[in-house]
């Protein structure tokens, strides 16, 4: 059989039409799965075609227990005067305080302006050699050789996304959700200042005044900046003097104030023992946000 599907005839057609060649000769050797078989023994079924073979990413799984860990970072478009015209607007946030510790709204997506950020960033927070992480999709900005290079210098880790898996970075995704379904976020601003003075303002209120659902509805900079301790002793007192006055509409016992998780994950592992819930320019200038 092998020296048949070796005949000049055969060696450029698959089992299929070898056995139904065969067949209108009158002749039957065996079926088309014992031919496939005999060539496989034979180390001579092979794809023949040059595919493209994918590598294989790794889960990120990421660990942070204080702020200034790990951060997260991405870029969403906002919509300009009209069609066709976007800005980008570069968020980075602290995944265990939830701050944003670093934004900026620009005409383009670059891998230098995002350089310019990120530095600007770990020098206000006063971030040291090996103590953050910096996770990000795999955008173009995001797989730059200028910002590579960059963490590479600051001694910041870099970690990436797979690719086409949203939930690898899922602070960020919550983030940019809580941008735009603000009631005053409009449809379309009317210039680039115009994005700017929002994004300030909008930033402004979201660290100092909005209380988070993954943080024990505290601020991002109550947690950041180490208030956690003041804030829960306010509260634990009132709870208290509550339950003095009314002990019987507290069914379950006496209150107490809910805390922050103490660990945030990213892609928390399954064999992991902690039980923490799991919270997922056109004019050339470029403005820095920061929180002070």
């Amino acid at each position: 059989m092998l020296a048949v599907l070796h005949e000049d005839r055969f060696v450029d057609r698959a089992p299929a039409e070898i056995f139904a060649k065969l067949l209108d000769e009158g002749v039957y050797f065996c079926s088309i799965s014992t031919m496939y078989r005999i060539l496989h023994e034979c180390g001579e079924v092979l794809e023949r075609r040059n595919m493209l073979r994918h590598p294989k990413h790794s889960k990120p799984e990421l660990l942070a227990t204080a702020p200034n860990q790990i951060w997260s970072w991405d870029i969403t478009k906002l919509k300009g005067p009209e069609k066709g015209i976007y800005f980008c607007l570069y968020v980075i946030i602290d995944i265990f305080s939830r701050l944003v510790v670093g934004w900026m709204v620009a005409s383009i997506e670059d891998g230098e302006l995002a350089e310019t950020l990120i530095a600007e960033t770990c020098w206000r927070q006063s971030i040291e050699d090996e103590q953050l992480y910096i996770h990000s999709d795999r955008g173009a900005a995001m797989t730059s050789n200028s910002v590579a290079l960059l963490l590479s210098e600051l001694g910041v880790t870099k970690s990436l996304s797979r690719p086409h898996v949203s939930n690898d970075n899922p602070y960020s995704e919550a983030h940019f959700k809580t941008l735009k379904y603000r009631p005053e976020f409009p449809k379309r601003f009317g210039s680039i200042q115009d994005a700017r003075e929002f994004c300030r303002e909008f930033f402004e209120w979201y660290n100092n005044e909005h209380y988070h659902s993954g943080i024990a509805w505290m601020t991002p900079a109550t947690v950041h900046y180490k208030k956690v301790k003041n804030c829960s002793k306010i509260r634990q007192n009132v709870l208290n003097k509550a339950y003095e006055t009314h002990a019987e509409r507290f069914v379950n016992g006496p209150p107490i104030s809910h805390q922050p998780p103490k660990e945030v994950w990213i892609n928390k592992p399954q064999k992991a023992d902690s039980e923490e819930p799991h919270d997922t320019t056109a004019d050339g200038g470029v403005i820095i946000g920061t929180v002070s």
